[in-house]
């Protein structure tokens, strides 16, 4: 029998604390001005901005008031939401993909990764979080995943969806691919900041919040699948998250039309390459099954169901995003719509609710 009554967040949030961050970095940025005027990570775009109404609660915010969650509160929000443990992401180190200063990245990644492990999972062993690698400086990043999850207990590392000085399928990435599929370790792309997307000159944020956060991940995607990464690194787990379901299928149907169309020249033998008689719209689902694609979703979004069923539930991973842009009310809903979808087998929302986040991050769980 399924076990429906267990829930893993695959993609929840904190807020960072830029002077704990600050602690953490190592001399001489720790007594640097810059840190402590302005924090460690760039801004996340132009476009983010606080003219707008959000969901009460949401972003820590009750009746006009911020209070940080912190460890204690996500303790609580799990304790309410029935949420079995939680898989941690950033907030403002969505951006982190923007520093351009390589030794900064470095000492930044540190420090928020001591920081985090220091403020959450040694405090809850509930809380998982992602570490931050400086992709910025490829073998500086290799060092720092090997190092966030042999001395720190990490569970996987975050890659951020924009402003790396190149695309994530490019060879100088493929040192970060070979360590993490030595390690046993899920990279997770993450949406966020949405500079350079085409929407520079966007003028409502809900737009570009809607458009920014899939067409950032689904480049990613396009960018390692075309590029041969799943091939040369068949160990290799990625998710893909914070972009619902529907970019998801268009991939599917534009990146295996498009390849039919337009077969690249590949010399090299670097570039995609089919198993005889397999499109690439198969080869996706396939590693769907593998379980070395993963994709965020939420519980309310109404072409989960056909998604289940063209890729597999092996896909999909529950998200909460919180403490973002939901509260306890609106989380529980969406578990309970998830639940409730009569076209999914009870199997397949297991899978979705717990089973998928369970393998993906190497995590245990009661109800295992």
């Amino acid at each position: 029998m399924a076990n429906l009554e267990v829930v893993i967040d695959g993609d929840g949030h904190i807020f960072e604390d830029a002077e704990g961050i600050r602690r953490h970095l190592r001399s001489p940025l720790r007594d640097a001005n810059i840190p402590k005027l302005l924090g460690v990570f760039p801004q996340l775009d132009h476009l983010h901005h606080g003219l707008m109404r959000n969901p009460e609660d949401a972003f820590g915010v009750s009746n006009g008031v911020f209070k940080d969650p912190g460890v204690g509160g996500w303790g609580e929000f799990m304790d309410k939401a029935g949420v079995e443990s939680a898989v941690l992401y950033p907030t403002g180190g969505l951006s982190y993909g923007k520093i351009i200063d390589l030794d900064f990245a470095i000492l930044a990644c540190q420090a928020y990764n001591d920081w985090i492990t220091d403020a959450y999972s040694d405090k809850d062993g509930r809380l998982h979080p992602v570490a931050l690698i400086p992709m910025q400086e490829p073998d500086a990043a290799v060092e720092e995943l090997r190092r966030a999850v042999n001395d720190l207990g990490m569970c996987g590392a975050m890659l951020p969806s924009t402003g790396l000085m190149t695309h994530l399928g490019a060879k100088t990435y493929w040192p970060v691919y070979a360590e993490a599929e030595r390690l046993g370790v899920p990279l997770a792309i993450h949406g966020g900041a949405h500079h350079d997307l085409g929407m520079n000159t966007m003028n409502v944020f809900a737009a570009t919040h809607a458009i920014g956060h899939p067409v950032g991940i689904m480049i990613c995607l396009a960018a390692m699948l075309f590029n041969g990464v799943f091939e040369r690194f068949p160990g290799l787990r990625v998710g893909f998250l914070e972009g619902g379901v529907g970019w998801f299928l268009m991939a599917l149907e534009r990146f295996n039309g498009s390849y039919e169309a337009f077969t690249p020249y590949d010399p090299r033998g670097e570039l995609l390459a089919l198993p005889e008689g397999m499109s690439v719209r198969d080869y996706i689902v396939s590693l769907c099954k593998q379980g070395r694609i993963r994709v965020g979703v939420e519980g309310d979004e109404p072409a989960l169901s056909y998604a289940v069923h063209t890729a597999g539930p092996e896909a999909f991973i529950f998200s909460s995003d919180f403490p973002h842009e939901v509260n306890l009310g609106s989380i529980r809903h969406e578990i309970e719509e998830l639940i409730e979808i009569e076209e999914l087998a009870p199997e397949e929302k297991e899978a979705i609710l717990w089973k998928n986040s369970l393998d993906f991050y190497n995590l245990r769980s009661v109800a295992a």
